[in-house]
């Protein structure tokens, strides 16, 4: 036999067995990936809105709070208002939390709630029709904000 015939039979055989081996490769190596993509989706779950701004607010705009929380803005056509509240993902300890909102077009906040809570800061409402809203506070030392948000 020539050395091609035996080079060429040598890498017939060495593919059998990788593609043996790819084969069995996915099979073993699919449980630990999904539980690892299980494990991480369950930690960055984001907070829902709570419903506390009352009947009729929905949601309008939303910023994450770092990997601790959620903030959320919402608006109710009823009452012309705009409400703010911040979410922790997971209630625990109480931390301390501040959260104001204002018309974007003024220098003072139109309301503000803060302290030491263990689930949720807020809500604090603004009417601000015709104009744009800022919104911001922190969570557990986690700094949030939007400004010039929603306008009209």
């Amino acid at each position: 036999m020539s050395r091609t015939k035996r080079v060429l039979q040598g890498m017939m055989v060495a593919g059998a067995g990788a593609v043996a081996l790819t084969t069995l490769a996915p099979t073993a190596s699919a449980a630990p990936a999904t539980t690892k993509t299980a494990a991480a989706t369950a930690t960055t779950t984001a907070a829902a809105y709570n419903g506390a701004c009352g009947s009729g607010y929905k949601v309008v705009n939303s910023t994450p709070i770092g990997d601790i929380g959620t903030a959320y803005l919402t608006y109710s056509s009823a009452t012309g208002k705009n409400c703010a509240v911040a979410i922790r993902n997971v209630a625990g300890d109480p931390v301390y939390m501040d959260l104001l909102i204002r018309r974007s077009s003024t220098e003072i906040f139109d309301d503000q709630d803060g302290g030491n809570f263990r689930s949720y800061v807020g809500p604090v409402y603004v009417k601000a029709a015709g104009s744009c809203v800022d919104w911001w506070g922190s969570m557990g030392g986690v700094y949030f904000g939007e400004y010039g948000t929603n306008c009209g």
